[in-house]
């Protein structure tokens, strides 16, 4: 595989592909890769292509980059797809905060489980479809990388309703996690031992150490001396249930009942509603600004990210032996979370591909948060796999966060608003209004 075709699919995400092409080529090995860009988006397709072409000349490689508008051409005979398509955009995302805010529902993310989480799915499952048709019949031997949210959703509705295998979700927050709390206890990143399994965004810290001590003690000592870190839903969550959660704060308080309905819990946490509106302009504002630079021959900067499916590539193509964490069905490999379900646990990787390990049974109250996130996920797949819109109102009655908050009559009002607010962007079997119809 001297020059291995990587295609990005949704490349308009200029500087997340711009962060994932500076990885690529601090590779002397993947210098020579053909980089195929797709994306539906003219302008921004035309930024990628540039902004590729410029991270290109500034690590000296000699890669082959192409645009496509056609996804198709740009997946044919590719080795790697990666996936970060967000279906909507900035529309899509403002109506699942704005439509459930005025239900009476707080969202911080809204990307994963809630409302927010449940919709956003289901706009992208028809684009996955035909994703992973294209996959299966132009490039069979592929991996598909996905980085698009919700990431157990869109795994499992992958392997269910394409049949494809060698598809897996990738994320940063464990690595992220490991390198901020090894920096919390003192300890450099590359001499701490751990390991962390459950689902994405609700993995845990199962072992933290360094040089056969636990670190866990260490962090419970800074816990008890600083009153602003207890002021954080993760760590909350640490203290109560005795693993650290893999992700932020922002995230966690989402997929657990006991926070955002309460004003006090909100206020005493610090957390900020809508916070991922601010991230998402804050985005927009960095692509204006990449597509400006490059149109005034301004330098960009150019910089690594660390993100997983360079690693991936690169130890596939060289036989690089790695650990990375991935999403993946199940399958035996959590032994008390669902089969048919998506978990984050360690993978090796080398020359035949991504082997997830199996990582036994977790904690009883750990698997019993993580299977609630898993049921609500499999009911979304559910809805869209066999055309049940009911499906969609179980999902949203199932979830931790919105049960806390609303009547069952609010959750079937608000799901059929955002039935109606994302339109078109739903597969057609899903958009029946059904509120006030308990039977269905």
């Amino acid at each position: 595989m001297t020059r291995p075709k990587i295609a990005f699919i949704g490349a308009g995400s200029v500087e997340f592909t711009q962060g994932l092409l500076a990885d690529l080529f601090a590779f002397p090995e993947l210098k020579r890769a053909h980089i195929a860009l797709h994306d539906i988006d003219a302008e921004r397709l035309a930024t990628a292509d540039a902004a590729a072409r410029y991270i290109a000349e500034e690590r000296a490689a000699d890669a082959r980059i192409t645009a496509h508008r056609d996804r198709r051409a740009c997946v044919a005979d590719a080795d790697f797809v990666l996936n970060t398509v967000n279906i909507g955009m900035r529309d899509a995302t403002r109506t699942d905060f704005d439509v459930p805010a005025r239900h009476g529902l707080r969202q911080t993310i809204g990307d994963t489980l809630g409302v927010g989480g449940v919709f956003r799915a289901l706009r992208t499952f028809p684009f996955l479809k035909r994703l992973g048709e294209d996959v299966a019949e132009l490039s069979p031997d592929a991996w598909l990388l996905n980085y698009t949210n919700p990431m157990a959703m869109n795994v499992q509705y992958l392997a269910q309703a394409t049949g494809l295998t060698r598809v897996v979700g990738l994320c940063h927050s464990v690595y992220w996690t490991m390198r901020d709390l090894s920096e919390l206890v003192g300890v450099p990143y590359d001499e701490i031992t751990y390991r962390a399994a459950g689902v994405n965004h609700q993995s845990w810290v199962l072992r933290f150490e360094h040089r056969g001590r636990d670190l866990y003690r260490r962090l419970d000592e800074l816990i008890a001396e600083d009153a602003q870190l207890r002021r954080r839903v993760r760590v909350d969550m640490y203290r109560r249930l005795g693993y650290y959660p893999t992700e932020t704060s922002e995230h966690s308080s989402e997929y657990v009942p006991w926070y955002l309905s309460h004003d006090s819990e909100v206020e005493r946490l610090r957390l900020p509603i809508g916070a991922y509106l601010d991230m998402v302009d804050d985005n927009v504002a960095a692509y204006h600004e990449t597509r400006d630079a490059l149109a005034q021959g301004a330098p960009l900067a150019v910089e690594g990210t660390m993100e997983y499916a360079p690693q991936i590539i690169h130890s596939m193509v060289t036989g690089t032996p790695r650990t990375v964490y991935g999403n993946v069905p199940n399958g035996g490999l959590i032994d008390n979370l669902p089969a048919h379900g998506v978990v984050e646990v360690p993978c090796l990787v080398d020359a035949s591909g991504v082997q997830p390990t199996r990582a036994g049974s977790l904690p009883p109250q750990l698997a019993a948060l993580n299977r609630a996130y898993l049921s609500v996920t499999d009911l979304v797949v559910r809805a869209a796999l066999y055309d049940e819109p009911r499906h969609i109102r179980h999902a949203a009655m199932t979830d931790p966060a919105t049960a806390a908050t609303l009547t069952v009559d609010r959750i079937w009002e608000v799901c059929d608003a955002m039935v109606r607010a994302h339109g078109d962007l739903l597969q057609p079997s899903l958009r029946v209004l059904l509120a006030g119809r308990a039977d269905g």
